[in-house]
């Protein structure tokens, strides 16, 4: 077999492993995945739904954050919205390990001893929180990698191509082209200096370069969106790291994200492990970036851990190794990791699907167009485990035409309005959180949240992984023991 023929059924081989864990659930299990088919199913749907008039609104307009939408809305006539969420989220892990291997390929290398370590991190914490644009926005950025160093030689050509590509990764989602543009500016520099260049030469023509890849700066240019609020969470670099591949076993995900810090150190200390610098150099500045970025910023979160994962991921396909027999038994070594990982998450998504399934039985018992107060327990981020129902919600939407009150509606990252009056207090996430009263968060609390909501606005209350006393004029219309759907009766409306 030559050796393009074994590389590439080594990239088959990887993408269909990483797409294992997604194959069994009907939804994939990701944090937030839920929310966002709600809204899909509202961007598809609205037009020829007066009940979903009657709640929401949706005006389109150009926002860097698509990625997944645009395909999903494109397919839900054909599909049903749910089945097209499943057919894009599936394709991103894929995609994330299809960028790598190209990465590689444009370098005029074969397939790097470490990447099967790296192909691991398409299932990073920001993936399993649902991140579903950034996620897709990283596996195009990574493939568009491959082509701005594939054409370093042809700077024209390579200007009129990315000029287009730099708008489809900011539609894809805003965070993944500023990372793109990180990636490329850094790769031009180490590209330059392999040319002889020196280190101001090669930054000022790096920068030049770039400059096609700043133009979707304009659209953001007076536009209206939330506050900037950005805050430094020292402690949570740290945790970050802890939480690389943060899924479902702590003392499992921290040691496999100790596998990959230990071999990134290592690759950096030892003489006979080689370093690409055009591909390590992308991963350096965005390992730079996850270290000075805050936590948060403009209404979201995890805006610094979000990078590390592809940061990562770049240093380990940086790394060549000799002697040659130390490079394949790394490389059998990162395929084992790759297979463990992906078994341990495809067990895992199994087990938290079934909890979805249990869960969500509510939603048949739900009248059409009824306006829901959705209540979950949600854990402390500390207790690791999450059965991921904080937005569970959101398949009531889809399947209901509810109103419920945990979706996004953010001006200048979501399309989707509420319309007036609803309640002032539980509107949008994150209402339907309820914390541990020792937890770090500070939200809603489920007994205030009973007696105090309006209930000329709401007619059912839907509570997940919450039991007790509740108000008398709440009737129960379903229980399992997941979850507790009642009817407001109507004499107190």
């Amino acid at each position: 077999m030559t050796a393009t023929r074994r590389d590439l059924g080594w990239l088959l081989a990887a993408m269909a492993a990483v797409t294992l864990p997604l194959l069994w659930p009907a939804i994939p299990p990701l944090n937030d995945l839920p929310g966002h088919i709600g809204r899909y199913h509202i961007a598809a749907t609205i037009a020829r739904s007066p009940d979903l008039e009657r709640a929401w609104e949706y005006h389109w307009s150009l926002i860097g954050n698509l990625g997944v939408d645009l395909p999903v809305i494109a397919l839900a006539p054909l599909l049903g919205v749910e089945h097209a969420a499943k057919l894009i989220v599936m394709l991103i892990p894929a995609g994330f390990v299809a960028g790598l291997w190209a990465i590689g390929r444009s370098r005029g290398r074969a397939t790097p001893p470490l990447v099967g370590f790296a192909c691991a991190l398409a299932y990073n914490h920001a993936f399993t929180l649902g991140f579903v644009n950034f996620a897709l926005s990283t596996a195009l950025a990574f493939l568009a990698l491959a082509g701005w160093i594939a054409l370093d030689r042809r700077p024209l050509l390579r200007g009129a191509i990315f000029l287009p590509v730099s708008w489809l990764l900011w539609i894809a989602h805003s965070s993944g082209w500023g990372m793109f543009g990180l990636m490329a500016w850094a790769s031009a520099v180490m590209l330059a200096r392999e040319r002889d260049a020196g280190w101001r030469a090669a930054v000022l023509s790096a920068t030049i370069a770039c400059l096609p890849l700043a133009t979707p700066v304009v659209t953001m240019i007076g536009v209206d969106g939330p506050p900037l609020d950005a805050f430094w969470v020292w402690p949570t670099k740290a945790s970050a790291v802890a939480s690389l591949l943060r899924d479902r076993w702590r003392w499992f995900d921290v040691a496999s994200a100790a596998v990959i810090v230990m071999l990134i150190w290592t690759a950096l200390r030892r003489r006979d492990w080689r370093i690409d610098p055009v591909v390590a150099a992308p991963g350096g500045v965005l390992l730079l970036a996850f270290l000075l970025l805050p936590h948060g910023a403009i209404g979201g979160a995890y805006i610094d851990m979000r990078l590390l994962a592809p940061a990562c991921a770049l240093l380990l396909c940086a790394v060549w190794i000799r002697p040659r027999r130390t490079a394949q038994r790394l490389a059998t070594a990162g395929a084992a990791f790759l297979a463990i990982r992906m078994i341990a998450t495809t067990v895992s998504y199994l087990s938290v699907a079934g909890v979805w399934t249990e869960t969500e039985a509510a939603i048949a018992a739900m009248p059409r167009a009824a306006r829901v107060l959705v209540l979950v327990a949600e854990p402390c981020s500390s207790d690791w485990r999450s059965d991921r129902l904080g937005h569970l919600g959101g398949l009531a939407v889809a399947r209901r035409d509810v109103f419920q009150n945990g979706a996004w509606a953010i001006a200048g990252q979501q399309s989707l309005r509420i319309r007036s009056p609803a309640d002032p207090v539980y509107r949008t996430d994150p209402s339907q959180l309820v914390y541990p009263a020792d937890c770090e968060y500070i939200t809603t609390d489920r007994d205030r949240a009973l007696t105090g909501f309006d209930r000329r606005y709401f007619d059912h209350v839907w509570l997940i992984g919450l039991h007790g006393p509740v108000p008398s004029d709440l009737r129960v219309i379903f229980r399992n023991p997941r979850s507790t759907l009642y009817e407001v009766r109507s004499e107190t409306r």
